[in-house]
């Protein structure tokens, strides 16, 4: 809670990205405030209301993962609504005359955009929520310390400049939503 409120206010894309992994945390540990009050929230060195507010974090995220039926895959709606957003900005940023290095930064991601769509299994989903997967995705088999090939390290570049712009133009609307007007 404390880690995503700051991604919150400082990048978008880290935000949401943290968000996920909270979200499989929560699934790791079979969304039972005992598990997570072991694995988690015990390591915080924090004041015992911060922790309660941590907890409190944690419950209601488990509530909205299971009143919105996500408990073994997908993301809450909260988190939907974000990826929403980054489109919608994601689309005005490309309709936009005055913004040209967003488009070169689409277009040069936009192979890497389709080959993913492609293997994504006919799910619809948005060109920025497959960005966010592919992210996610790349993240994890580091974790896991998978090999990954030299063409997968270059789209994710390509699509880590796309999504760093985005999360750029996201805070500069959010602080100074004047200057985003046509």
């Amino acid at each position: 809670m404390i880690v995503a409120r700051q991604k919150r206010k400082e990048n978008i894309v880290e935000y949401l990205i943290y968000m996920w992994q909270v979200e499989d945390l929560i699934r790791a540990c079979h969304l039972n405030m005992d598990e997570i009050e072991s694995c988690v929230i015990s390591q915080y060195d924090q004041p015992e209301n911060t922790k309660r507010e941590i907890r409190q974090w944690y419950q209601d995220l488990i509530d909205m993962m299971r009143i919105e039926g996500v408990t073994e895959k997908r993301h809450i709606r909260i988190n939907k609504n974000i990826v929403a957003e980054l489109t919608d900005l994601h689309l005005r940023l490309l309709k936009s005359s005055r913004e040209t290095v967003y488009g070169s930064l689409y277009y040069k991601a936009l192979p890497a955009i389709v080959q993913l769509r492609s293997k994504s299994g006919g799910e619809e989903i948005s060109e920025i929520e497959t960005c966010f997967t592919a992210i996610y995705g790349y993240l994890m088999l580091k974790m896991q310390k998978k090999e990954i090939s030299a063409d997968t390290i270059d789209g994710i570049k390509r699509i880590s400049n796309l999504l760093a712009f985005l999360a750029a133009r996201f805070y500069e609307e959010e602080t100074s939503p004047e200057s985003f007007k046509e």
